[in-house]
């Protein structure tokens, strides 16, 4: 049994341009890398060849990780979606209760969430309390520093 890996269109082309960049560019760098720390002798003691193997296991299982997720992806295409109730792919501006600052994030895929680019994962508390929330709705979320509540005020989904 296989669990779909939940991703935008543009995280899952991100994915697969990743998986092109290890597969036709860093193996044939690995390649290189090796051949060449061969040619300086004794590979015991030789760091460029020792260095050059560890990148190669780090680029193989990578590839093997994209490969799977890829071949689970469930693409969702967020512009199909309308309404303002939140689900995946939503665009969300919130204000937090306590310093009343604005924020927007879009709920997209774990392998897509970058908290400074302001997507956030849907496995975040945050998104998993945003879930099926509409506008003027409000959520708390525990954080280290305590519970912090925010209020829904738009939902877009482009």
């Amino acid at each position: 049994m296989t669990d779909r890996v939940p991703m935008t269109k543009q995280g899952h082309q991100k994915l697969e341009e990743e998986l092109r960049q290890l597969k036709n560019v860093e193996r044939h760098a690995i390649v290189k890398a090796i051949a060449e720390a061969r040619e300086h002798g004794d590979l015991s003691e030789n760091a460029e060849y020792h260095a050059a193997r560890e990148r190669q296991s780090f680029v193989e299982g990578r590839i093997q990780e994209l490969e799977g997720k890829l071949g689970r992806a469930e693409i969702i295409d967020v512009v199909s979606f309308t309404g303002s109730v939140i689900r995946f792919g939503a665009t969300v501006t919130l204000i937090d209760n306590d310093s009343e600052e604005e924020t927007t994030y879009q709920i997209v895929g774990e392998d897509e969430s970058n908290i400074k680019a302001r997507l956030l994962s849907i496995n975040a508390p945050l998104a998993r309390a945003l879930i099926n929330k509409t506008i003027g709705d409000t959520v708390e979320v525990a954080t280290p520093k305590g519970a912090k509540g925010y209020e829904v005020t738009k939902v877009v989904y482009r």
